[in-house]
Order: structure tokens, then sequence, then C-alpha cells
């Protein structure tokens, strides 16, 4: 947050990235920013889990959630006064993602089934987003060249992860991405 950030994304997947709610808990106790849960969430508990942390948002993933089910979670992700970003990384799935109604959509440039990363494909997608509806480009930035192409393509938020924890200094290493004009989409 000294470095700028306007928002705290906390992993709480065990098996694949070590994560725990506790971590959340610990997150959300610590700073007055908005703090997401991130994780594969596929059942309502996850959602109360997150909100008994301090969570003020829940990632949804379309790509592991058939439509109706991704309905059902952002819904009930408002109705505990949290904001669902859903997430896509692909065109066929921004219909579903955009009937759930997202609080803020997520454009993931990272492939969950290969982790190729193509910053290209997610400027693309970025395009396509309704400008009503705050969009975060995820995945695969590393420099502040990285933040300026995703905002000239449309992102108003970006999400950084490995870049930052890889760094000695992480408050300078976010104050290096942050500041960045964005583009306005067109209605």
């Amino acid at each position: 947050m000294r470095g700028g950030a306007v928002a705290i994304s906390v992993l709480t997947d065990e098996v694949h990235f070590g994560g725990s709610i506790d971590d959340l808990r610990s997150v959300a106790a610590a700073v007055p920013a908005p703090v997401l849960r991130k994780d594969f969430v596929l059942d309502e508990v996850q959602i109360h889990e997150a909100r008994a942390a301090g969570a003020s948002a829940v990632l949804l993933i379309a790509r592991v959630l058939d439509a109706r089910r991704l309905q059902t979670l952002a819904k009930t992700v408002r109705s505990w006064n949290m904001v669902p970003l859903i997430e896509v990384h692909a065109a066929p799935e921004l219909d579903a993602a955009l009937a759930a109604g997202p609080g803020v959509l997520g454009v993931n440039a990272r492939d969950l089934d290969t982790f190729v990363v193509d910053l290209r494909a997610a400027e693309a997608l970025l395009g396509r987003v309704p400008p009503e509806i705050p969009v975060v480009a995820e995945s695969g930035v590393e420099t502040r060249a990285d933040v300026e192409r995703l905002a000239a393509a449309g992102a108003d938020f970006i999400l950084v992860g490995t870049s930052v924890a890889r760094q000695a200094n992480p408050e300078k290493a976010v104050h290096a991405l942050t500041g960045v004009k964005r583009r306005n989409r067109a209605r």
C-alpha cells in the first residue's frame, strides 16, 4: 500500500500456492484497502470464509464454472456485500462473465490450461469489455511498459504478483508500476 496499491490480492489456495485463509485474515486486519480472496472458488462456503476473514472481494474464474454456477456464486458474493471479480481469459468466457454481473472484470493474460502468458490476447479482450465495467488486467506484468501497454488497451487496474513478490523492496517495486494514465474505453 505504501507503494501505491489501491487493493491487495491474497492467494488463499493451499495446495497450489501455499496460501491460506489465515493469510487473508492477517492482511485484511493490517490494511485499510480492499482485500481480494484469490482462490479457485467453487462453493458458497468459500465465500462465507472470505467474508469472515475480512475480504471485500472474491475472485470467480469463468473458465472453471459453468454459466449458471458463476451467476449463483456472484450473487452470493454480492449478498455478503463483497465485490465479485469475475476473471476471463478468452472471448467465449466473456458473455457468461458479463451475465453474472461482475463488480469488476478480470482479464487474465495467462492461459490456465497451458500457463502461457499472451499480453496481445489480453489487450484484444480488454477492448471488448463494456466501458461501464471496471476491468483489471492480470498476469504477465513485469515492467512499467507492460502496465502502460495494458492501460492503453483499456485496463483500469493491474493485478501484479510475482514481479513484485520477488523484489527485495516491494514498496519500491509497486511504486514503479503506479501512476499510469488509463485510456477511457469507448461507449
